[in-house]
């Protein structure tokens, strides 16, 4: 932009608009600069003035026009049709961005260079030290897992750990930024800070050292009493009602509310946290806490809920809270639970009472980890049978809160995917060999710290096999779908997949499902040569995209697995008799979800309903409040899926008998 001096007769005004300048040469401004907008101001530094030509319009329809009052400044830019008022303190060293809207401050500066937390080492997971994460303003998911969870690899770790710090170096900068249309009221101080377009600060507290991302698809909130010291905070994020922040990354589509507190903390897209308390914790996608007495520490979690009074401890006073724990995706924490780091729960599971035991229950997912008499007791797959494992798979994509145009978290939102599978293919074998290494006459196993009765075990390698099933038979009849089946020959080359990538174990990089091979290609190539940023998060989308690809390879090996043929060698019986099978547990599989939904109407879920009256008024309370069974969203879901599941297979028997 061209500015320009101030003319005489525009410091002449200024100065009967009872303005100030230590020097009125250091003043530039734009052409078409009014400075009847201008009133009360002290000027020191260098200053650059735009044009004040618009008007906002706020809340109960009061107008007000852009321009500055009652503030200092010093060594400001300030683009056009702002308004700035009421500065208590001062506002120092700041480019403040077109249409921002800054009132009753107390004090905006930037007091000496600073990367606006950009390079902050975060020490996740292990409070004593040892997975410190470098956090910047475009760290995903996937990119700090591989920091925390692989620092064996330590030229990967000094790779990326590098190229984060040559990033920070880059924002470094004794300017702030205030993002245009931005807006800034009734806060105190804000230091060291770099706040994007469209984002709202509403009674702020305290911000030092960060940057709050924003932008028009995504803005960004910050309201009362919120204190955040040396942070991140991503795009479309809102943080309010006295939360304190200190060394955390927030991102996209979080909420933290309700005097929630974290340190030392990652918390990556659509978690939430209210009430509670997090501390050095890896908080992946998903992860939600709502609660009072609620702690979440030195744990790495997604997709998780920890109920009411949900705790886990990493300290056993010896050698220090050097202690840490796992809880993979899509597990629960029932009220009041408890868990001793160090502790593996196993993916979707269902934790309730206290365990101090150190379960490791990794191979074994979708379980109940169940404290009865102070013993941990499992339920190998019980949580396949529930409505709410269900539910929360098809709720999470409904409750993403990211509407920023790039997002940065790779999530896969598949409940059976080729991680899942696999763990019940592992979970299978563990119990086989559990049952095999014991007597037939024993009724109880110990495993990893946990007790399985045998009914349990039976019935859990029961239920595993046909989850296997179901998903096998799932993908297939998918790929089916999308093939011409003109004769077995051609089914057979259609069936082959496009890619060796794959085959063999898959890994949950925080929301990303990818083959293990390609994140060991991944740090291979990056113990190699350096990669810059923004090509790991090309490779990480790219993985991402290829998903269905690698899936369906992971498949096709799993398939010659439990046919005991190669698909090459099938025939079209072999395909009829498995499509009957995958029918026949698709059916038993959505039985037992809706015998499960059943129990939410039946006579014990209605006690307390119809207060006043019998029987039957009980009865029409509990219909006027909750609905009938039969006409329930999700049952209506689950009866339509069954009758779906079952003409299809019905119909793609029809077709491959032509074939016979």
């Amino acid at each position: 932009m061209n500015y320009r001096p101030l003319t005489s007769l525009e410091i002449e005004q200024l100065k009967q608009n009872r303005c100030s300048a230590d020097d009125w040469t250091h003043i530039h401004v734009l052409d078409g600069f009014d400075p009847t907008y201008v009133h009360q101001v002290e000027f020191s530094g260098d200053i650059r003035l735009g044009r004040f030509e618009k008007s906002f319009t706020l809340a109960g329809g009061l107008s007000v026009h852009a321009g500055i009052f009652n503030a200092r400044l010093h060594h400001v830019t300030i683009d056009s049709d702002v308004y700035i008022r009421n500065i208590e303190n001062y506002i120092a060293n700041y480019h403040i961005g077109e249409g921002a809207y800054i009132e009753h401050v107390s004090t905006l500066v930037v007091d000496a260079q600073t990367t606006f937390g950009n390079g902050i080492r975060v020490p996740v997971m292990n409070e004593g030290g040892g997975r410190e994460v470098p956090i910047f303003d475009g760290l995903s998911a996937q990119l700090a897992y591989m920091l925390t969870v692989y620092r064996h690899r330590k030229i990967v770790i000094e790779q990326l750990t590098k190229a984060i710090d040559a990033y920070a170096q880059e924002q470094l900068s004794s300017i702030g930024t205030i993002g245009k249309n931005a807006r800034i009221v009734n806060c105190d101080v804000l230091k060291n800070v770099r706040i994007g377009d469209f984002a709202l600060l509403d009674g702020v507290s305290r911000l030092s050292n960060g940057t709050v991302q924003s932008s028009k698809e995504a803005p960004t909130h910050l309201g009362v009493d919120v204190i955040c010291d040396d942070f991140i905070i991503a795009s479309g994020t809102r943080i309010s009602d006295a939360t304190l922040i200190s060394r955390c990354f927030v991102g996209q589509g979080c909420l933290l509310d309700k005097h929630y507190s974290a340190l030392d903390s990652l918390f990556f897209a659509n978690c939430q946290g209210m009430h509670g308390e997090a501390t050095a914790i890896f908080a992946g996608p998903y992860t939600v806490s709502h609660h009072k007495s609620t702690l979440l520490i030195a744990g790495m979690f997604s997709f998780f809920n920890a109920g009411s009074g949900s705790n886990q401890s990493n300290h056993m006073y010896k050698l220090g809270p050097l202690h840490q724990g796992v809880v993979e995706r899509g597990s629960k924490a029932t009220s009041d639970s408890y868990l001793l780091w160090p502790a593996h729960v196993g993916a979707f599971s269902l934790i309730m009472g206290r365990h101090t035991q150190h379960s490791d229950t990794s191979k074994l997912p979708f379980s109940y980890l169940i404290e009865q008499a102070g013993k941990s007791y499992l339920v190998p797959g019980a949580n396949l049978r529930s409505v709410g494992t269900i539910r929360d798979a098809q709720k999470w994509p409904k409750r993403d809160a990211r509407t920023a145009n790039h997002k940065i978290d790779q999530i896969n939102f598949n409940l059976l995917n080729p991680y899942t599978v696999q763990k019940m293919i592992q979970g299978v074998a563990e119990l086989e060999a559990l049952k095999t290494a014991a007597n037939e006459t024993c009724s109880e196993y110990t495993y990893n710290g946990c007790v399985i009765r045998r009914s349990s075990l039976l019935h859990g390698q029961s239920v595993y096999q046909m989850a296997i099933l179901k998903y096998l038979g799932t993908m297939l009849m998918r790929k089916l779908a999308t093939i011409s089946l003109t004769s077995l020959h051609n089914i057979k080359q259609q069936l082959a997949p496009t890619t060796s990538v794959g085959v063999g174990e898959w890994c949950d990089l925080a929301g990303l499902l990818v083959p293990t091979s390609e994140v060991e290609l991944l740090m291979s190539d990056l113990e190699q040569k350096a990669y810059s940023l923004e090509a790991i998060q090309k490779r990480f989308e790219q993985l991402h995209a290829h998903y269905d690809e690698f899936a369906w390879t992971w498949t096709y090996h799993q398939l010659a697995l439990y046919l005991g043929k190669s698909l090459t060698d099938i025939t079209v019986a072999n395909l009829i008799q498995f499509i009957e099978t995958w029918k026949q547990a698709v059916v038993a599989f959505d039985q037992q979800l809706y015998d499960d939904a059943k129990k939410e109407f039946g006579t014990m879920a209605s006690v307390g309903f119809g207060l006043d009256g019998d029987e039957q008024n009980k009865s029409d309370d509990f219909a006027a409040v909750r609905g009938a069974f039969d006409t329930h969203p999700f049952v209506v879901e689950v009866l339509r899926h069954t009758s779906e599941k079952s003409q299809q297979a019905d119909d793609m028997i029809v077709r491959l008998k032509a074939l016979i």
